[in-house]
C-alpha cells in the first residue's frame, strides 16, 4: 500500500473532519497525530525526521493510504518524493481562529501532559511530547507559541510555500466547512450520501481531555 493523498495543512484546520472524510472516501486508514498514541513505535521516526534525519516513508506509512495533521504535515515534500503520485490536500482556516483554536486546545493539552509526565517520570510519554515539540512547538513556531503575530506568520508561510511548490492539477487548498463537493471532484470520487463529517471542535476537544483525565 502506497499514500495517495498526502495532508499539508497544520492541526487545527479541520483535520480530524478530513480524515474521517477520506476515510469514508475509501482512502482509508488515514494517518493523524491519534495514530501515533496507537504506534508508539513511530515516535522516533518523527523525532528523526524532526532532527532532518532520513526516514523511511514507505515503512512508516505501509498500512496507509493517506495522512494529515501533525506530525506529517510538516515532511509533505519529503512525502511526495516518496510516493510521486499523490495528491496533496492542503487544509486552512481564517488565521486568528487558527490561533484561537491552537491556543484553546492543543497547545495547552501539550504543556500539562509534559508536566505530569515530569512529575510522574513516564518515560514513555516524555519521548512522546518531546516528538510533539521537537516537531510543532519548537520546531515549526521556535517555542514562541504567546507571539501571535510570529505564529500566524509561520502558519501563513506555511500555506503559502504548498501553493507556491505545487501545481493545481496537484493541490486541493480545502476548508472542511466546504463539504464534499471540492474534496470528491480533486480526488474523482463519487460524493457519499452522508453528511460531510464534522469533528473536533474545541469544545469536544475539551471534552475529551477532561474526561480522559479523570480516569
Amino acid at each position: 500500500m502506497s499514500l495517495k493523498v498526502i495532508g499539508a495543512g497544520f492541526g487545527r484546520t479541520g483535520t480530524l473532519s478530513l480524515k474521517l472524510a477520506l476515510e469514508q472516501l475509501g482512502f482509508d486508514p488515514c494517518y493523524h497525530m491519534l495514530e501515533v498514541g496507537k504506534h508508539p513505535e513511530h515516535v522516533a521516526d518523527w523525532r528523526r525526521a524532526a532532527a532532518g534525519e532520513p526516514v523511511d516513508w514507505p515503512k512508516l506509512f505501509e498500512n496507509h493510504q493517506a495522512t494529515v495533521d501533525w506530525p506529517s504535515c510538516n515532511y509533505w515534500e519529503a512525502q511526495l518524493a516518496a510516493f510521486p503520485d499523490a495528491k496533496v490536500i492542503l487544509s486552512e482556516r481564517d488565521p486568528e481562529a487558527w490561533y484561537a483554536s491552537i491556543m484553546n486546545t492543543i497547545y495547552p493539552s501539550s504543556a500539562k501532559a509534559r508536566a505530569k509526565a515530569r512529575n510522574e517520570a513516564d518515560a514513555a510519554a516524555l519521548e512522546r511530547l518531546a516528538m510533539v515539540y521537537e516537531v510543532i512547538w519548537d520546531g515549526v513556531f521556535e517555542g514562541r507559541m504567546d507571539d501571535k503575530a510570529h505564529v500566524i506568520d509561520c502558519y501563513l508561510a506555511h500555506n503559502e510555500r504548498v501553493k507556491r511548490l505545487l501545481p493545481s492539477t496537484q493541490l486541493l487548498t480545502f476548508n472542511p466547512a466546504d463539504g464534499w463537493p471540492p474534496l470528491c471532484e480533486f480526488l474523482r470520487c463519487p460524493r457519499p450520501d452522508a453528511p460531510f463529517p464534522r469533528a473536533n471542535s474545541t469544545a469536544e476537544f475539551k471534552a475529551r481531555v477532561s474526561g480522559a483525565g479523570k480516569r
